[in-house]
């Protein structure tokens, strides 16, 4: 848990360095990495991890189901307070991915592990696959396409865009029908090695979009607390958690396991699909590094606890 901390906190600081160095040269490349994961990183991953899951695990059960309801739940609230914030349509767009798409892989699995032992390590990676994958896929790439600058002027434009700017929704329904012989082990085992990169790659470019904002005399760090930040705070490290301990109350059990899953910060992929379809980039930079700042250091006191 420690290393993954120390990687987000190096990755952020050589994406700020880079920008201050090489300015808008840094961003640019940032963009074109930001393309490369969108095009090519991503759909691999999702192809060759999801065609080898098995979805009778342990762990794939109704609070799943639970936990989709909370992310309805939580993005309509975000609209809400996005509505009543008067927000612009890519700012509103921007904030509702960012109280929706969570860090339940890199940040949530080894959490579980730490806090519950590694017989939760089955329930997190269930609720990451078929919860926080299954809505960047959908929900993030529609509100995408349905608020951002890049989505089109028309309904049908919009459309389009979501189907034609999402590579791996079309990876993840290949895979599903996809004989396991069509995913070898190497390529299984590639695959989640090239997961580990989204995480640095990431937080560099949550890094370079901070230092950009102070180049526009914004600070980087901390970054800008806005109230629209302050909303997706509350919004997905407490509302969420506490939305899915209410719901499981009056249903069913439910494994700790997807409690802590509930309460992770925003996650890179919201950037993703920021870029993609010209969602508000910066708000979403600073929802995912407050968001995660909170939640890093919650981690670092639980492990001393």
């Amino acid at each position: 848990m420690i290393g993954v901390i120390a990687a987000i906190v190096l990755a952020t600081g050589a994406g700020v360095l880079s920008e201050r160095r090489w300015g808008e040269e840094a961003q640019r490349v940032t963009a074109r990495l930001i393309s490369l994961l969108l095009w090519t990183a991503l759909p691999f991953i999702c192809f060759f991890t999801i065609a080898r899951l098995d979805f009778g695990a342990e762990g794939v059960g109704a609070g799943l189901l639970l936990a989709h309801a909370v992310a309805f739940i939580v993005g309509a609230l975000a609209w809400v307070a996005g509505v009543r914030l008067r927000l612009a349509a890519p700012a509103l767009g921007a904030l509702i991915v960012s109280c929706v798409i969570s860090n339940t892989g890199f940040l949530g699995i080894p959490l579980c592990a730490a806090l519950f032992g590694e017989e939760a390590i089955g329930h997190a990676v269930a609720y990451d696959v078929l919860v926080n994958s299954v809505l960047f896929l959908t929900a993030g790439f529609a509100i995408g396409a349905g608020m951002g600058t890049r989505g089109g002027a028309t309904p049908g434009e919009r459309v389009k865009a979501f189907l034609l700017r999402n590579p791996p929704l079309a990876a993840v329904l290949a895979a599903l029908v996809a004989p396991d012989a069509l995913a070898p082990d190497a390529l299984h085992d590639v695959a989640e090695l090239l997961a580990l990169v989204l995480l640095p790659a990431g937080f560099f470019i949550v890094g370079v979009t901070l230092a950009a904002e102070a180049d526009e005399g914004q600070t980087a760090f901390p970054p800008p607390f806005t109230r629209p930040v302050g909303v997706a705070l509350a919004l997905r490290l407490a509302v969420a958690p506490a939305l899915l301990a209410g719901l499981s109350a009056v249903t069913i059990d439910i494994p700790d396991a997807y409690y802590v899953e509930a309460a992770m910060p925003t996650g890179v992929n919201a950037i993703v699909v920021a870029h993609a379809y010209g969602l508000d980039l910066r708000l979403t930079s600073a929802a995912l590094a407050w968001t995660t700042a909170v939640v890093a250091v919650a981690a670092v006191v639980a492990g001393f606890a």
